[in-house]
């Protein structure tokens, strides 16, 4: 018997009783911001970490299986499902780099929660916005075991080097600094406009920010590297020269087929840790190595199982390309939040016949009632 899912009940509300099982509760986008601004942004962050680590801690219990993707020329089409037993989810996402030129957003998102027993969802969600947010605290809660040891003390004295001041850049500042307490900041983007956007939008957060003009300035000094840009291809933004020994490389934006950010060679002399590995290695940075290198998943160091600092090497690699049982976590804490506000609404979702056997009957009913 898998364990239940911690705190998690499908009657989410009052408002959500036997008699109203037809009532899905949905979260929209402006429903989305007022619970994140609600929280508070790095409180979220916070507390979302701590649902995916609580959620790693019982990774056995979860089925798994890399995203279905559909691919094309211009973008991925992908769809992320799991289920740990008690609930079920999945999310519907894209990634279409060339939409910012069209003043289209690069990745748009939705997602569910259904009741395992009932087949029932009780919740649907945007998740464009949270989506950028589970990346983050994903990215924070493996630097967290991997940069801290996972223990509770502060990052304060490091610096943090951000390469793509794109849509997630702020999110993974913010997720940074709500779980190592990381301040210091160096941003790089080819485009000086989104570097310009990512330093004004969290000067006014009050971190310290070095605005800098090439990969080679803004890697200096730093002791965690994050590579997060969109471009859909093999692309080399950090080659072996540029990174020095002790560096934590968190990559986030090399996550589908044929989209790298590092050059092998960095790989070859890396402890690499990921997700789930038959994801990753289609995916990650990893799809450059050979089938069998060693490559450890984060399941292992939150749960004890590795003790892979025993002859470790220089560079430490957490390869992101973000997994189902993140964005499981993400609306489980959402759905949690509804317990104590009303932002959402419900949807008339589900046919409810008065009989169950007679679905057509609903279909006469709405006539009758029509004529």
């Amino acid at each position: 018997m898998k364990k239940r899912s911690p705190q998690f009940s499908p009657q989410l509300s009052p408002q959500f009783s036997q008699g109203q099982q037809n009532q899905v509760p949905f979260v929209s986008v402006e429903h989305m911001t007022k619970i994140i601004l609600a929280q508070g942004i790095e409180t979220f962050l916070s507390e979302l970490t701590g649902y995916i680590e609580d959620d790693y801690k019982r990774w056995m219990l979860f089925d798994k299986t890399p995203r279905v993707a559909s691919h094309s020329q211009e973008g991925v089409v992908e769809l992320m499902p799991t289920s740990d037993g008690e609930i079920y989810s999945f999310k519907y996402v894209n990634g279409h780099p060339k939409n910012s030129k069209k003043g289209l957003q690069t990745v748009t998102a939705f997602g569910a929660l259904s009741d395992v027993g009932s087949g029932y969802p009780v919740l649907l969600s945007e998740m464009t916005i949270l989506t950028a947010l589970r990346t983050a605290a994903t990215s924070a809660l493996a630097a967290k075991h991997l940069v801290l040891g996972g223990e509770e003390k502060t990052g304060s004295s490091l610096t943090m080097a951000i390469i793509g001041n794109g849509a997630q850049s702020e999110f993974q500042a913010l997720g940074f600094r709500a779980v190592l307490g990381i301040e210091k900041l160096r941003l790089y983007d080819i485009d000086g406009t989104a570097t310009d956007k990512c330093a004004d939008n969290l000067e006014k957060l009050g971190f310290q920010i070095v605005r800098c003009n090439s990969v080679e300035d803004v890697v200096l000094g730093a002791d965690i590297i994050t590579t997060v840009t969109a471009d859909k291809q093999n692309a080399t933004i950090l080659t072996d020269n540029m990174v020095g020994a002790g560096v934590y490389i968190n990559a986030v934006g090399g996550d589908c087929p044929g989209k790298t950010e590092l050059h092998r060679d960095i790989l070859l002399r890396a402890d690499i840790f990921a997700e789930y590995l038959p994801q990753t290695r289609i995916e990650g940075e990893i799809q450059q190595l050979d089938a069998d290198h060693p490559v450890t998943e984060l399941w292992e160091i939150i749960q004890g199982k590795s003790d892979w600092k025993k002859g470790r090497k220089n560079v430490v690699l957490f390869d992101s390309v973000g997994f189902a049982i993140e964005d499981f976590s993400a609306l489980r804490y959402v759905k949690d939040l509804l317990l104590k506000t009303d932002h959402f609404q419900l949807l008339d979702m589900i046919a409810e016949p008065e009989d169950p056997r007679n679905l057509y009957g609903l279909l006469q009913r709405s006539h009758q009632s029509a004529a």
